[in-house]
């Protein structure tokens, strides 16, 4: 099996994406010093956003990149009628948004960026992600129970919600979790 040589970043405190790179058996360490304040410029299309934000977070990375040390960054937004869904700050937002999605198609785009001190290379992946309709009761127990305000589109495919009403995806499930781990892979071999 090829492995990676260099020393691995992985620069998101996200405990999904540090699973996801675990199930890879390859090892790192996880660096969450960053400097870049994530905001996206008013004409970015929704599908740049991910990519904008995962650049932006490997440049803003708090230090330089030493020989022989690879950081890899990501950013996972849901889209819904061309409009980017992030993260809910409220109850009131999370139920909002998992009302929007009831009974809808939307599309979850991540961006994983590898960067070394020579060499860049950012990729997408997209999954389209089909809700079965939900009653207020399921999300708000939903909500009270899993307490989705640090996932976009206040949901988790891996917890009770898509277990209950994902009917069907288009696309990676590790993609809906946050990172192409398929991409991530071939990455890996490519650097």
């Amino acid at each position: 099996m090829n492995k990676c040589s260099r020393r691995i970043i992985l620069g998101s405190g996200s405990p999904r994406r540090r699973e996801l790179l675990a199930g890879l058996d390859v090892d790192f360490t996880v660096d969450t010093g960053n400097t870049f304040e994530e905001s996206v410029p008013e004409d970015a299309r929704p599908e740049e956003v991910p990519l904008l934000m995962s650049q932006g977070k490997s440049h803003g990375f708090h230090r330089q990149l030493e020989p022989g040390e690879l950081l890899i960054t990501a950013d996972t937004v849901v889209i819904l009628d061309g409009k980017v869904m992030g993260k809910p700050h409220s109850r009131e937002e999370a139920f909002s948004m998992l009302r929007a999605l009831s009974g809808r198609e939307h599309e979850v785009v991540s961006a994983v960026t590898f960067r070394d001190i020579s060499h860049e290379k950012s990729i997408t992946d997209s999954t389209f992600v089909f809700v079965d309709p939900l009653s207020d009761d399921e999300i708000t127990y939903y909500i009270d129970k899993y307490r989705p305000f640090d996932k976009a589109g206040a949901y988790g495919v891996q917890e009770w919600l898509g277990f209950a009403a994902i009917g069907r995806l288009e696309g990676s499930f590790y993609n809906v979790m946050g990172f192409p781990v398929h991409r991530v892979w071939k990455l890996l071999q490519e650097f």
